[in-house]
């Protein structure tokens, strides 16, 4: 065969197939008698050197599908080939034969291309892979240093037998040795799960913990790290020799196994089983384990984190199946710790529960919380083991101290607890504790020197709202130990109890407050309700307001005519008002709301109505409340200054119920100035009329008359309130058949009527009204004195008729409203009646568009004279020229109402009558009552 050449063979037998059975046979005897691996491994490479005739031959194991490691030799560099480390895609005849997984010899090797062959001065190679289950566990090598060509099919043949039967026989010892492992393990958990059930101990739990797994893995040691809050600490130590296990414990601190601490970190985070390669030279424990694989494996609990760290066994690397197996032994664990920290936690509570039942029971029997207060800081600080206690109240943001213990007994102070990072916590409800105050940055050194502190503990109160109240504080521990999570945990509860006796304290004084505040809300209401004069309303309302508030000076501003004007300030001076003062406020309100549309507003008073006003006024701080009206609109702004303190949201209440109050009341008052203010005027007007009036009820009593009758009777209008209206029968010349002297026997008859007494005549009007209140009717009477009137009718009667002119008063229109006698007989009309119904423009004018002519005339200049006209033809005397005068009145509206005119008869040409003493006449008949 040719040098390179590579050959896959199918199987012969070059040699005695008997000598071939028997070398089988042997390899089988060997197994059944329970060879180890690496001696069966071992007895395989020399027989079949032996068999083969070869140079070397060389057993690879597989680590994984692409490494391999020489596990075993005979013969040429033996020593030299275990340990090696081949990768399978690697040009070589071995890695070949394993990635196709049969036998494969090469002859007249060449160096250059199989460069690992080479080292060993192979001259002729072949490799057969084990393969079990489709599963390759790793190779046999031959080699010939001397004969080129010496493999053949036969050989190669026989060599996959051979393999064959090695790597069954190393799959059966490795499922027997498999299934005793795994019953070993099985008895290693049984008696973890034993050894670890209800152990109320964790101290104990960790060591049988730790000592089980070493056990279990056949490590040499074995360590357990855990932590709660602060970094992680060594806790178990289990070692094949007390020796190792001393050492390993006498070597532990934080900065000897940080390597250790640092690993377990990383496990935890993980949340899975961790492994590192390490050296002696990683670690501190480097002389006293060897190198290799370490594993560490996490739990956890409610409260604490874990990790197991087993460290390199001289078996070698840990497999999947044990990094597995450690995982369940440490999630038993877990459960076994949680379960010692439960009982623990629980047997702890209980007794300290017990001391706090007898804490309670003791300080619930004083009834005064400054006396519980005082007994429970002096019993606080020596539960606590601590040797000083007080208590602090959150204070306009500082925190105030009222009350401390020291040496057992209690004392009142009034200290502020010193600003720092102490403070800050608290107030974002954390705890704060040092072991040494003066190491903090920041700290307060003269304060720590000034109450010599070394240790504190502080915890804040919180109320049921969340809010912090105060502080609970304890001072330097009596046995000079740190302060550790239990003592955190006892002061949180003590001061969860004090917080409750201090809620409870102010949840009794807010109620108080807001009885307080209601009654002065309900005595406001009802002082304000029954004020209705405005300014009286104004000064109370102020006066009260203030008061309520705890203002030192207060002021009132309420629109007036659409103005703010400021109607009360009060300085608490006890001066007169300041109007200056008044007018700049005024001002500064008006600019202040119509920029800010809130209802409320508080702060400095400079920032709100000026740095010049609030000096001048002397306000330092100030609150400017809306006052608002029924329609939402703006009442006011009620004013209440130097109070010395923000308002809380309580006070913003009251303010607004005082607000909501003062604005219905302002109302009321205002409107009852308002009806009250209409009321006198219209008994003004009521009184100024001339017209007799009085109101009488059904009973015919009088309810009210007007000043004229009252001043014409002769007694005051309040005299006359609840006489009947006979007694007015003075005033009648007869006694009249009912009640009342001017109503009618219906209430059908006419309203109005005239009726004449003591030689005067009057127009009675007569109306009928029904009560506001009731269904009742009220009767008004109002007697117009029309005597005059009458007489001057008489007197105009008298002249219109009797005048020998044609008059008349007539419309634009073209008809009559009345003509005298003497027209009537001009125009040779047979009576009145006839020509008032005529039609003027054709019946009267010689066309229409001479009345239209005429009225444009009038219409322009109001009086026309000396006009002439003729008249349309008719049986009687001729009117060729009117009276010298046309008048024109006029209604409210200056429009023309109507046309008076005179004519004349002047067929003849009469000489023209005296002007003058027509134009009086007609005067006389212009008289306005009369048109």
């Amino acid at each position: 065969m040719h040098a390179g050449d590579t050959t896959l063979v199918e199987g012969s037998n070059p040699r005695s197939d008997e000598a071939f059975q028997q070398l089988l046979l042997r390899f089988s005897a060997a197994a059944a008698q329970g060879t180890d691996v690496a001696s069966l491994i071992r007895l395989f490479c020399r027989e079949t050197r032996e068999f083969f005739q070869t140079s070397g031959v060389y057993f690879w194991q597989c680590l994984s599908p692409d490494e391999m490691v020489g596990a075993e030799a005979d013969g040429i560099m033996a020593e030299h080939f275990r340990g090696l480390h081949m990768k399978a895609s690697e040009s070589a005849v071995t890695g070949e034969a394993v990635r196709k997984r049969r036998t494969i010899f090469v002859n007249f090797l060449d160096s250059s291309r199989y460069a690992r062959a080479a080292e060993f001065n192979a001259r002729a190679m072949m490799a057969a892979p084990l393969v079990v289950s489709n599963e390759v566990l790793g190779a046999v090598a031959f080699l010939h240093d001397s004969k080129p060509g010496f493999f053949n099919d036969d050989l190669a043949a026989k060599a996959t037998i051979v393999a064959g039967q090695l790597g069954s026989l190393l799959e059966a010892r490795r499922l027997t040795e498999a299934s005793r492992e795994d019953h070993r393990r099985a008895e290693i958990l049984a008696e973890v799960a034993h050894a670890l059930h209800g152990n109320p101990d964790v101290a104990a739990v960790i060591e049988a913990l730790a000592d089980r797994i070493r056990v279990l893995l056949r490590a040499r040691l074995v360590c357990v790290f855990l932590r709660q809050e602060g970094p992680f600490e060594l806790r178990g130590v289990s070692a094949d020799t007390p020796q190792l296990n001393k050492s390993a414990r006498a070597r532990y601190d934080r900065t000897a196994l940080r390597f250790a601490a640092d690993l377990a970190a990383r496990a935890v985070t993980a949340g899975e089983p961790v492994t590192v390669s390490i050296d002696a030279a990683s670690h501190s424990l480097g002389d006293l384990v060897p190198s290799g694989m370490l594993l560490a494996a996490p739990f956890r609990t409610s409260r604490t984190q874990g990790a197991i760290l087993v460290y390199p066994r001289q078996d070698g690397i840990f497999t999947v199946d044990e990094r597995s197996l450690v995982s369940a032994v440490a999630g038993f664990g877990a459960v076994a710790v949680a379960n010692a920290e439960l009982y623990s936690t629980a047997r702890s509570q209980a007794h300290e529960l017990h001391q706090l039942l007898e804490i309670s029971s003791e300080l619930s029997s004083i009834g005064n919380l400054d006396k519980f207060l005082e007994a429970f800081v002096v019993r606080a600080a020596d539960f606590l083991g601590f040797g000083r206690c007080f208590i602090g109240l959150l204070e306009d943001g500082a925190f105030r101290v009222r009350l401390g213990a020291e040496k057992g007994a209690a004392r009142r102070v009034d200290l502020t607890f010193p600003e720092g990072i102490g403070t800050k916590a608290l107030i974002a409800k954390e705890v704060f504790w040092s072991d040494d105050v003066a190491q903090l940055p920041g700290a307060n050194l003269e304060a720590i020197a000034k109450f010599e502190i070394k240790q504190l503990l502080a915890v804040p109160m919180l109320g049921s709202d969340g809010n912090v109240m105060g502080m609970f504080g304890v001072l330097d521990r009596l046995d000079h130990a740190g302060v550790s999570p239990e003592d955190i945990r006892r002061a949180r509860a003590l001061a969860a109890q004090v917080a409750v006796a201090l809620e409870v304290m102010r949840n009794l004084h807010l109620s108080d407050q807001h009885r307080k505040r209601a009654e002065a809300l309900m005595g406001l209401a009802f002082e304000l309700s029954s004020l209705v004069h405005l300014p009286e309303f104004n000064q109370r309302f102020v006066t009260r307001a203030a008061e309520l508030s705890g203002a030192g000076a207060a002021a009132l501003a309420l629109f007036q005519d659409s103005v703010l004007e400021t109607v009360v300030l009060e300085n608490g001076s006890g001066s007169g008002p300041d109007r200056s003062l008044q007018r700049r406020l005024s001002h500064a309100l008006s600019e202040f709301f119509a920029q800010h549309p809130d209802r409320l507003y508080s702060g400095a008073a400079p920032d709100l109505i000026g740095s010049a006003l609030a000096a001048a006024l002397g306000w330092n701080d100030c609150i400017l409340l809306r006052l608002k009206g029924a329609a939402d609109d703006l009442v006011g702004v009620l004013c209440l200054a130097n109070r010395a303190k923000s308002p809380t949201t309580a006070d913003e209440q009251l303010l607004h119920a005082i607000a909501s109050h003062a604005s219905v009341a302002l109302e009321n008052a205002r409107l009852f100035a308002r009806m009250g203010k209409a009321n006198r005027h219209w008994m003004e007007i009521f009184d100024a009329i001339t017209d007799f009036i009085v109101v009488h009820d059904e009973s015919q009593n009088v309810l009210r008359v007007n000043g004229s009758l009252a001043e014409f009777i002769g007694v005051p209008p309040s005299s006359l309130i609840g006489v009947n209206m006979r007694a007015l029968v003075a005033l009648s010349h007869e006694s009249p058949a009912y009640g009342c002297p001017f109503c009618r026997t219906s209430s059908d008859g006419p309203d109005e009527y005239v009726h004449q007494v003591l030689e005067r005549m009057y127009l009675v009007s007569t109306s009928r009204i029904h009560a506001s209140s009731s269904e009742r009717q009220h009767t008004i009477h109002v007697l117009k004195d029309i005597t005059d009137r009458r007489e001057a009718e008489r007197r105009y009667r008298e002249l219109f008729d009797n005048i020998q002119e044609g008059l008349f008063f007539a419309v634009p229109s073209g008809h009559f409203i009345e003509v005298n006698d003497a027209l009537v007989r001009m125009l040779g009309y047979n009576d009145r009646d006839e020509l008032l119904k005529i039609d003027i423009p054709t019946q009267l004018y010689s066309s229409p568009e001479r009345l239209r002519r005429l009225n444009e005339v009038m219409q322009q200049h109001g009086v026309l004279r000396n006009h002439e006209e003729v008249r349309c033809p008719r049986p009687g005397p001729a009117i060729s020229r009117p009276d010298a005068r046309h008048h024109r009145p006029e209604d409210l509206s200056g429009r023309v109402a109507a046309c008076a005119r005179l004519f004349r008869e002047d067929s003849q040409q009469h000489p023209k009558l005296d002007s003058g003493g027509r134009h009086r006449r007609l005067d006389q008949l212009r008289q306005p009552p009369l048109v």
